[in-house]
């Protein structure tokens, strides 16, 4: 009785290997259109270097998100007054990314941190490994490096936790002149400008 069945047997995984073959080469042209995080099914010939190539393409996103720079700056229209933020973070994979935001009724400083809040939150979302922060304002540059310790009232929660979001990445912040942060200015401006009008 096994010497009978062992023919079908042999007969039934050949058509079932057959099968499984054309399957598996109609995916193979289909490969191309697969994207991101799709499953590729591989046969033999040049999975290599398919794998090789996502393998790149996965590196160069994790290198163009590990080190990002941001341009920050907060503004208001007098101290205290109408408030808006404004963060230019280059180093994404899309390109540049912009931030225009209104903070409501705000001082200089508090506005300055909010900016810095929010470039640190967008680089710790993208899991950034490091972001370099430029900013024109001294306080806050001095007070994020030790320089100057935050005793305003007002300040501290901000400073806080802008230190607490830091931790979580390698963070450096540098000091530029107004005219170097012209992009960041002009979007805080643009966000206080906007919603006062």
């Amino acid at each position: 009785m096994q010497t009978i069945g062992l023919p079908i047997v042999i007969h039934r995984r050949a058509q079932l290997r057959r099968i499984l073959h054309t399957g598996m080469h109609k995916l193979v042209v289909n490969r191309k259109a697969l994207k991101g995080n799709q499953i590729i099914v591989l046969t033999r010939n040049g999975d290599e270097s398919i794998l090789q190539r996502a393998a790149q393409k996965s590196s160069q996103r994790k290198a163009l998100m590990a080190e990002l720079v941001a341009y920050i700056d907060g503004g208001c229209l007098g101290n205290p007054g109408p408030s808006g933020i404004g963060v230019v973070i280059n180093g994404c994979m899309g390109g540049p990314v912009r931030i225009a935001k209104w903070i409501g009724h705000q001082d200089n400083n508090v506005a300055e941190y909010a900016a810095l809040m929010e470039a640190l939150q967008y680089a710790v979302s993208l899991k950034a490994r490091k972001l370099h922060v430029f900013s024109d304002s001294e306080v806050v540059v001095r007070q994020m490096t030790g320089e100057y310790q935050c005793r305003s009232p007002r300040l501290y929660s901000l400073h806080w936790t802008c230190r607490k979001l830091a931790r979580s990445l390698k963070f450096s912040i540098s000091h530029v002149p107004r005219e170097n942060n012209a992009e960041a200015n002009r979007l805080a401006q643009w966000a206080l400008r906007r919603r006062r009008g």
